[in-house]
C-alpha cells in the first residue's frame, strides 16, 4: 500500500480531492449539528450525489460527512441541550450546563479538542489495523469467508437496539431481499413475479434511504413535532489553554482507547462508547465529582470516545467487509454500489484506492479544528429553523438524489416502500442497521455458502469439521447469539 501512496496523495490534492474533503467536512458538521438528522441519515441523504464521482472521492466524500457529523453533534448538545446526533447524547450532560454558565465557547473548545485527538488517533489505528487484518482474511477460503461472513451479521444483529429476535428477522428480512432477481450461479429469475424491474433485483440505494432517511421523516412527522429551545449567550468557540489540560490528558487517553477498542467491535457504535467512556471518566477522574454540573472532564470523555470511534468501525469495515454499526453499513454499501467488493481482498485489489481513504480520513479530523471553529458561529442560527422544514428539507433531498441517480420512477416507488416499511417496523422496535447489513452480505453469504457445499459434496457439517477457522468463527457466531439469550432469559424479557 506504501508504494501506491504518492498516487493516492495526488488525488487528495487534485481539485476535486480538496472540494470533497472540504465540502464533505462542511457539510457533516452542519448536518450533525443539526438535531432529527444524525450521521447515519446524513450519510444517506449524500450517497446518491456521489455515484457520478470516481470511486476515491465518492468514499472521501462520505467519510467526511460521517467524522464531521459525529463532531457537529456536539455542537447542538452544547448550545441548546439536544444532541444533534445520538453520539453527542453523552455531551449534554456537562456541555449544557457549562453553557448556562456562561462558558459556551469554551465547551465547546473542549469538545474541538478532543474530537480532533480522537478522530487523528482513531485513523491511525485505521491505517495501521486494517490492512494486518485484511492480510489474515486472505488465508480465507468460501467456507472460511462464509464462517466470518455469519459472524458478523450475527454480531450486528446481538448488539440491535431491543430484542435480539427482532434483529435476527431485520437481517433475515434484508438476506431475502437480496436474492430477489438473478440466481448467482444459475442465472434463474427468484422473487421477481414476471416483473422485469425486478430482474436486477431491488435498488439497493433506494431501500438504504428509504429505510434511514425516508423512514426517520415519517418517524417524526408521527410524533409531535415541536422547535428547537432557545440558544445560550455563544460569541465562538475558545480553545482551552494548555495549563487548563493539567490533570485530564489522562482521562482523554482513556478516552479515545475506549473509543477505538469499541469502535473495531461489529455492531456496538458511538453512542455506546461515548457512555461506556463518560461512566469510566465519571468513576476514575480526579474531578469526577462535578461530571452532570458542568465538568469539561465529561466533555472530553463524550467527544473524545465517540470520535474515536469513526476510525475502529472502519476497521473490520474496510478489512473483513463487516460494518461496525449502521453507519459503516451504509459505506459498506457505497463501496457496493461503486463497483468495489468488500472484503478481504479489499485492502489487496485497491491499494490505490484504500491509500487515499486511509491518508483522506487523517486529513479530516485534522480539518474539524479550523472548520469547527469556522463553522459553529454559521451553525448556531441553523438550530433555530423548525423541525418540519428540516425534514421538509429531507423528502426533497432524499426524491431528487433517487430519481438523479438512474432516472427511474421506479426507484422512487422502491424508496418509499422500504421507507414505509422502515417506519412500521421501526415503530414495533425493530433495528434498520440489519436489514441493510443483510442486504448487503446477503449475496456473498449466499455465494460462499453453495461453494462451500461444493466443495464438500454438500455436506454442511463438513464446512466445520474440516476447517478449524470456520469451526472458531461458527462457535463464536453462536456464541454471539446466545449470550443476549440467556441474559434476557435471566430477566424475563425475552421477544
Amino acid at each position: 500500500m506504501l508504494s501506491a501512496l504518492p498516487e493516492a496523495i495526488s488525488i487528495l490534492l487534485s481539485l476535486e480531492g480538496l472540494l470533497v474533503l472540504t465540502l464533505g467536512t462542511i457539510l457533516g458538521i452542519v448536518l450533525g449539528a443539526m438535531p432529527g438528522i444524525g450521521s447515519t441519515v446524513a450519510v444517506a441523504i449524500i450517497l446518491p450525489f456521489t455515484l457520478t464521482m470516481s470511486q476515491a472521492p465518492a468514499i472521501i466524500l462520505l467519510l467526511a460527512v460521517y467524522a464531521g457529523s459525529v463532531y457537529g453533534g456536539s455542537i447542538a448538545a452544547i448550545l441548546i441541550n439536544t444532541p444533534g446526533t445520538p453520539q453527542s447524547a453523552a455531551t449534554c450532560l456537562d456541555g449544557y450546563p457549562m453553557a448556562q454558565r456562561g462558558e459556551a465557547g469554551l465547551a465547546l473548545g473542549w469538545a474541538t479538542v478532543a474530537s480532533v485527538i480522537g478522530g487523528l488517533v482513531s485513523a491511525v489505528v485505521l491505517i495501521f489495523a486494517a490492512p494486518q487484518l485484511a492480510a489474515l482474511a486472505l488465508e480465507f477460503g468460501p467456507i472460511e469467508t462464509f464462517s466470518l461472513i455469519l459472524l458478523g451479521m450475527t454480531c450486528i444483529v446481538s448488539v440491535s437496539t431491543g430484542s435480539v429476535v427482532k434483529g435476527l428477522l431485520a437481517g433475515m428480512i434484508g438476506i431475502f431481499l437480496s436474492t430477489v432477481g438473478g440466481d448467482p450461479i444459475l442465472g434463474e429469475m427468484r422473487f421477481t413475479f414476471g416483473n422485469w424491474q425486478l430482474f436486477a433485483g431491488f435498488n439497493l440505494l433506494a431501500v438504504v434511504i428509504g429505510v434511514f432517511a425516508l423512514s426517520e421523516v415519517f418517524i417524526r412527522a408521527s410524533n409531535q413535532i415541536s422547535t428547537v429551545s432557545e440558544l445560550v449567550s455563544f460569541n465562538g468557540v475558545v480553545l482551552p489553554r494548555m495549563k487548563m489540560w493539567k490533570g485530564r490528558v489522562r482521562n482523554l487517553a482513556k478516552s479515545v482507547a475506549i473509543g477505538n477498542v469499541i469502535g473495531v467491535l461489529p455492531g456496538t457504535g458511538a453512542a455506546t462508547a461515548a457512555f461506556i467512556s463518560y461512566a469510566e471518566g465519571r468513576r476514575s477522574s480526579r474531578n469526577g465529582g462535578g461530571f452532570g454540573k458542568g465538568e469539561p472532564d465529561g466533555i472530553v470523555s463524550s467527544e473524545a470516545a465517540n470520535n474515536a470511534v469513526t476510525g475502529g468501525a472502519l476497521v473490520p469495515t474496510m478489512a473483513l467487509g463487516i460494518p461496525g454499526d449502521a453507519i459503516t453499513a451504509v459505506m459498506l454499501a457505497t463501496l457496493t454500489l461503486h463497483g468495489i467488493t468488500p472484503g478481504p481482498k479489499l485492502v489487496e485489489d485497491n491499494p490505490t484506492l484504500i491509500a487515499a481513504i486511509f491518508a483522506g480520513f487523517f486529513i479530516i479530523n485534522l480539518l474539524l479544528l479550523p472548520l469547527g471553529m469556522l463553522l459553529s458561529r454559521v451553525a448556531a442560527p441553523i438550530l433555530r429553523i423548525r423541525e418540519a422544514f428540516m425534514m421538509t428539507a429531507i423528502v426533497i433531498l432524499c426524491v431528487v438524489g433517487i430519481y438523479f441517480v438512474r432516472g427511474n420512477p421506479f426507484d422512487l416507488l422502491v424508496m418509499g416502500g422500504a421507507g414505509v416499511v422502515g417506519f412500521l417496523m421501526r415503530r414495533q422496535g425493530f433495528p434498520m442497521a440489519p436489514l441493510v447489513i443483510g442486504m448487503v452480505l446477503g449475496p456473498t453469504l449466499e455465494l460462499t455458502l453453495r461453494q462451500g457445499l461444493i466443495l464438500t459434496d454438500g455436506s454442511f457439517p463438513a464446512f466445520f469439521t474440516g476447517h478449524p477457522i470456520a469451526l472458531v468463527l461458527g462457535l463464536a457466531a453462536v456464541a454471539a447469539l446466545l449470550l443476549p439469550l440467556v441474559r434476557s432469559m435471566r430477566k424475563g424479557t425475552v421477544g
